[in-house]
């Protein structure tokens, strides 16, 4: 590969600690005292993801933006939170809604003009809240229960060395040494952090069990919450999908971190099986036969391109074509339901679609065709939300607007008044969907399942505590496919000894009822004398959220420079978010690029200062726009002197990849 592609292909990568971007408090709490501008190209309402994407479009080609939010953290139902901000995130929901007060704005309307009534409260996206907590209450439990365990066996190693005074030397010193993993084995924790339980060897058939794991108290969960970052929406990145080539091309990948999925899983009768997806999995594969590994090939080499024989089976099931291949269950099971991840009845057309996206993301990063991004999927539109300020966008949290004012005859919108009644020109509004009028929105017909489990174990325990696993449950009866993505302490979402679970799949009843099963059946979830392998879960949330794809508006339609992005919908990857923060960039701005790249800080020449760079001042505003095309050819030099001087191969698991390219710490952008 040539170093022009490399450069343009790279993901890159930040090895600083990316945490939530908190200059909206000072913002905030500066724009409490003042009156915001009243003129602006844009105003965009809420900061989920395809909003925010907007918004960083918008400002990298020079449009002023104003980017607000009435809730207090960002990323709407993109959000990801610590634990005690998800308990509060979870009292706030199960609130009653106050009334809205519906005040009189006329005074500040023109002839001709009319008001349209936002909403002031989210709408009913998210609704059957139920949380269970496992975890002891107290710390003190554990101790006691910890010191009892040292006396039982202390008194044991007492009866061992009077039965065994008679014994050699070489007895005695076998003792010693046993007495010594005794005392390691009471220690609280591994000097490193990390939990030692899914490195343990297997119960032996003589019938003794593994050791025992280092049990965590829900007062531990609360004391270390601001080391989790638990999503509301459970989603991954595909190594060639829309939103990774978003973020190379744009630049904002400077922003974040991510890591590579590591393993693909299925659950199939009872058992956690890994996918041999990769031509490396296929060979090292111990569940397939040789003949399975060569049709698996065949097949997955044919798959590349489409075929008169493929065309043949349109319309019909793509179970049937995969039969028709002479292919066995087993391989009939890894394409169906972990590689293309589609149901039986998919029509042929659409499962050969998906195994393709799935065969050419893998391999650009690693293993798998997935990555994830460290410190969770809340991260993404804060990434995009930066790049905004960068350029000059103004964000504001906590900040509400209760009305559009409209010009009857042109239907467009020409202005939004704001809680405090300032009336706020601007040429487009775009708008999170939950800030229609209820009345204007119809109630949701699809909604997803989710589930959030903090469990003390990997499903599939293996030598290494760095895996971030996807597994796929393939339905059963009734019950709809689940897709469940298992999180480990590397990615940074949640505390050393644990490990996070997201369970998602299509509603079919409240999400407890739709997901309890098969967690009573992965996992342990009481206090239950029958020993197994199970994690066990600590903690729990379920809750239903709408589906995106499904919101719709009706009633009069809205004014022709008013644009609405719906919520996160219920495909695995970000494809929806992403076209749509497009198409609607492209109606505002049909003769500009979509998000083109942004210069690096270092490059940046600022007016009246030839000599300074974005992070020798420390701030980057409207100037970083300036001269996008000027000196490539240095900055392309400054690329690969940094991606030799800072390679992290070893934290994203990808060495001897080139594609996939590590640079330092980035200046972090000031308020704007």
């Amino acid at each position: 590969m040539t170093g022009h592609m490399k450069k343009n292909n790279a993901l890159k990568i930040n090895n600083e600690h990316v945490s939530s971007w908190s200059h909206d408090r000072a913002s905030s709490a500066n724009m409490a005292t003042e009156d915001l501008p009243s003129d602006f190209d844009i105003v965009i309402l809420g900061t989920g993801l395809a909003e925010s994407v907007v918004a960083a479009a918008c400002s990298r080609v020079g449009q002023r933006v104003l980017h607000l939010d009435r809730r207090s953290y960002y990323a709407a139902n993109w959000a990801s939170f610590t634990f005690n901000g998800l308990l509060t995130w979870i009292q706030e929901q199960n609130e009653e809604p106050k009334p809205e007060e519906v005040r009189d704005w006329s005074g500040l309307t023109e002839e001709g003009e009319e008001l349209i009534h936002l909403s002031q409260a989210d709408s009913a996206s998210i609704t059957n809240l139920q949380v269970f907590s496992y975890a002891s209450e107290e710390e003190e439990e554990e101790e006691e229960a910890a010191n009892t365990t040292e006396e039982e066996k202390a008194a044991d190693e007492d009866a061992v060395k009077e039965s065994s005074e008679t014994e050699s030397a070489d007895s005695k010193e076998e003792e010693e040494e046993e007495e010594g993993a005794g005392e390691e084995e009471e220690q609280p924790a591994q000097a490193e952090g990390e939990e030692p339980e899914a490195d343990q060897p297997r119960p032996s058939p003589s019938g003794q069990l593994e050791p025992s794991r280092k049990k965590i108290s829900y007062t531990q969960l609360v004391k270390e919450g601001r080391r989790f970052n638990i999503d509301l929406v459970s989603k991954i990145l595909f190594s060639r999908g829309s939103l990774v080539d978003l973020l190379i091309k744009s630049n904002v990948s400077r922003y974040a971190e991510f890591k590579n999925v590591t393993r693909i899983l299925t659950y199939r009768h009872g058992n956690i099986e890994q996918v041999p997806c990769s031509r490396a999995d296929v060979f090292a594969s111990r569940q397939l036969s040789v003949v399975e590994k060569r049709k698996l090939m065949r097949f997955l080499t044919s798959c590349v391109e489409e075929t008169e024989e493929q065309t043949a089976y349109h319309g019909r099931p793509y179970l049937e074509f995969l039969r028709d291949q002479q292919l066995g269950d087993n391989l009939q099971h890894f394409l169906l339901h972990s590689i293309a991840m589609v149901a039986e009845d998919t029509p042929t057309e659409e499962g050969l679609a998906s195994t393709r996206h799935f065969l050419r993301s893998l391999g650009r990063y690693g293993n798998t065709p997935f990555l994830f991004p460290v410190y969770g999927l809340g991260e993404i539109p804060q990434c995009f939300c930066r790049m905004s300020a960068v350029f000059g966008g103004i964000y504001c949290l906590r900040h509400s607007v209760h009305c559009l004012i409209v010009d009857r005859d042109a239907n467009r919108c020409t202005a939004v008044i704001d809680s405090r009644g300032q009336r706020i020109s601007c040429s487009h509004v775009v708008m999170e969907i939950s800030y229609l009028d209820r009345s204007k929105v119809a109630t949701p017909s699809k909604f997803l399942s989710r589930a959030v489990l903090i469990t003390d174990s990997s499903v599939l325990p293996s030598e290494s505590n760095q895996q971030i696993s996807m597994v796929t449950v393939p339905p059963e009866g009734e019950s709809p496919a689940v897709k469940m993505v298992e999180l480990s302490p590397s990615s940074m979402t949640c505390i050393p000894g644990t490990y996070l679970v997201h369970l998602t799949c299509r509603s079919v009843g409240s999400a407890h009822q739709d997901l309890s099963p098969l967690v009573t059946r992965m996992f342990r979830t009481t206090e239950s004398q029958e020993e197994d392998r199970r994690p066990s879960v600590l903690w729990s949330l379920y809750f239903n959220m709408a589906d995106g794809t499904a919101s719709q508006v009706e009633g009069q339609p809205l004014p022709s420079n008013v644009h609405i992005c719906h919520g996160p919908d219920s495909a695995l990857g970000h494809e929806d978010a992403v076209q749509q923060a497009a198409s609607i960039f492209q109606s505002i701005l049909p003769e500009e690029e979509f998000c083109p790249p942004a210069p690096n800080p270092e490059d940046i020449v600022y007016d009246g200062d030839n000599t300074s760079t974005g992070e020798d001042r420390g701030d980057m505003g409207q100037d970083d726009e300036q001269n996008p095309e000027q000196n490539q050819e240095n900055r392309n030099q400054n690329q690969e002197n940094q991606n030799q001087e800072n390679p992290d191969p070893e934290q994203n698991q990808n060495q001897g990849n080139p594609e996939l390219q590590s640079v330092g710490p980035e200046e972090r952008p000031s308020s704007s």
